[in-house]
């Protein structure tokens, strides 16, 4: 991975790419959390026959499940080359860095963690930030210099 910035990764200085974003959001958020809740079916499958190979140990990972699922669903598919989770490719969207550089694991399993603690405690407030902040940003996407961008 290059530490160039890469213009093709950099976000947009036109209004019309951060134009509706917030609304997509929401609904690209409703599509991702139904795939995290379906991909967490198979799972609790494999970790119910992990169980059984571990005499009991692997059943201790029932209650981080859902965190596990959705920690490397976002972190594959934000960090990915397509740089969007399907809910988000679904309404239109991609997540750039403001530095130019692409999205990458950590950074977007970063996002998620760092949006599941803001949210715990400033749940109304997350959204009325992006009404505020420019480019629709988010207080999780001002944190780790991202923002949500259209590609329709």
């Amino acid at each position: 991975m290059s530490l160039d910035p890469n213009p093709a990764y950099a976000a947009p200085d036109d209004w019309r790419a951060y134009s509706g974003v917030l609304s997509r959001r929401v609904f690209a958020f409703i599509i991702d959390y139904v795939i995290v809740l379906l991909l967490c079916i198979p799972a609790a499958v494999v970790v119910f026959f992990l169980g059984i190979i571990t005499l009991g140990l692997g059943f201790m990972l029932y209650p981080v499940l859902f965190v596990i699922v959705a920690l490397l669903y976002f972190g594959m598919t934000l960090g990915g080359s397509a740089q969007a989770s399907p809910g988000m490719r679904a309404m239109g969207l991609a997540m750039v860095r403001l530095d130019g550089r692409q999205m990458d694991f950590l950074t977007a399993m970063a996002h998620t963690v760092i949006f599941w603690i803001i949210n715990s405690v400033l749940t109304p407030l997350i959204l009325l930030a992006g009404l505020f902040i420019e480019r629709s940003r988010l207080v999780h996407d001002l944190l780790l210099g991202t923002v949500v961008v259209r590609t329709s």
